[in-house]
């Protein structure tokens, strides 16, 4: 296992550009006109695992956007993902 330093010195700026790109969709999104919808708030929902101290955050994040049912739809709706399930987050 790479100590701290290591994984720092390699993946840090890489990361502090996606951080920087995170806060540049949010201030977009909240500069815009219209409604939200439940991709951003579950976006923002999968952000506060983020601040958690335990491991597995990036298990969490993902989970935070997936449908959490077990019994299959009918039938498709749509041709294209939309990355969130529109169900409620909670």
């Amino acid at each position: 296992m790479d100590n701290r330093k290591n994984i720092l010195d390699l993946y840090f700026l890489d990361a502090r550009s996606r951080l920087i790109d995170i806060a540049a969709f949010m201030d977009r999104v909240d500069r815009a006109e219209g409604e939200l919808d439940f991709r951003y708030d579950q976006f923002v929902e999968a952000l506060k695992e983020l601040s958690e101290t335990e491991p597995n955050r990036a298990e969490k994040v993902l989970l935070a956007f997936s449908d959490p049912t077990h019994d299959p739809i009918p039938k498709a709706t749509t041709k294209a993902a939309c990355g969130a399930w529109p169900g409620n987050i909670n």
